[in-house]
């Protein structure tokens, strides 16, 4: 019965030891959690140069209202030729444009306006409820030719008025803002077209052209001889 007593002893004392230890974690858990919940933005199959699809992951992180709004703003410095929409039940999508100063010339098209906002907006008894999140997809092109961060600031309007603008610059080696603007890190490189892969296949078959051409002269000639003869 000692020996009994004893351990129980001990337990308990363990029991009492890690239990503020277990409680602390829990608290680092809980406080890291709603830091991570911002607006993010990914992307499938974004390459240089090439098109893909923008997917943004909105969470809603108040306690008491749901997301009602949200605006992504395209780049201005490297615009997208082409925007479309995915469309989202229970949410309308509106667009708004911008006159590009200079006339830019892709995919064989001539463009003088480009998409500046897109705007998605719950219907009503619709949203992003708390503790919920969704997300909002576009497909657009062609991406820059180079490689690196693409920043697409958005907004974001809860249902008791609130608003919370998802703008600060996101820099390598420093801490992460309050609020960072979703950012796409396009990585890769474009593609190009290679000569050395095209042209002489071409040469090839040029060249396989002009001797069954003249195989072919030479089988008449030879069919004309003999009947001549």
């Amino acid at each position: 019965m000692v020996r009994m007593s004893s351990l129980r002893a001990r337990r308990l004392q363990l029991t009492r030891a890690v239990a503020p230890l277990a409680a602390a974690g829990l608290l680092v858990v809980v406080a890291a959690g709603p830091a991570a919940a911002h607006v993010t933005v990914s992307s499938p199959d974004a390459a240089p140069g090439g098109f893909g699809k923008l997917v943004f992951r909105v969470p809603s992180e108040s306690d008491t209202a749901s997301t009602t709004k949200v605006e992504v703003a395209l780049p201005e410095s490297t615009p997208f030729a082409f925007v479309s929409t995915k469309p989202h039940p229970g949410w309308t999508i509106a667009t708004t444009e911008r006159t590009l100063d200079k006339p830019v010339k892709a995919e064989g098209f001539t463009l003088t306006k480009e998409v500046a906002t897109i705007t998605w907006t719950a219907e009503k008894g619709q949203g992003i409820n708390v503790g919920e999140f969704d997300e909002f997809e576009l497909s657009v092109g062609p991406f820059p030719d180079k490689a690196g961060p693409i920043s697409l600031p958005a907004t974001q309007a809860y249902s008791d008025g609130a608003v919370v603008n998802w703008n600060e610059p996101v820099t390598d080696g420093k801490a992460e803002p309050e609020h960072p603007a979703p950012t796409l890190e396009l990585a890769g490189e474009a593609a190009t077209p290679s000569r050395d892969q095209s042209d002489p296949l071409a040469r090839w078959l040029a060249v396989a052209g002009v001797i069954l051409a003249g195989a072919a002269v030479l089988v008449a000639l030879i069919g004309i001889r003999r009947r001549a003869t």
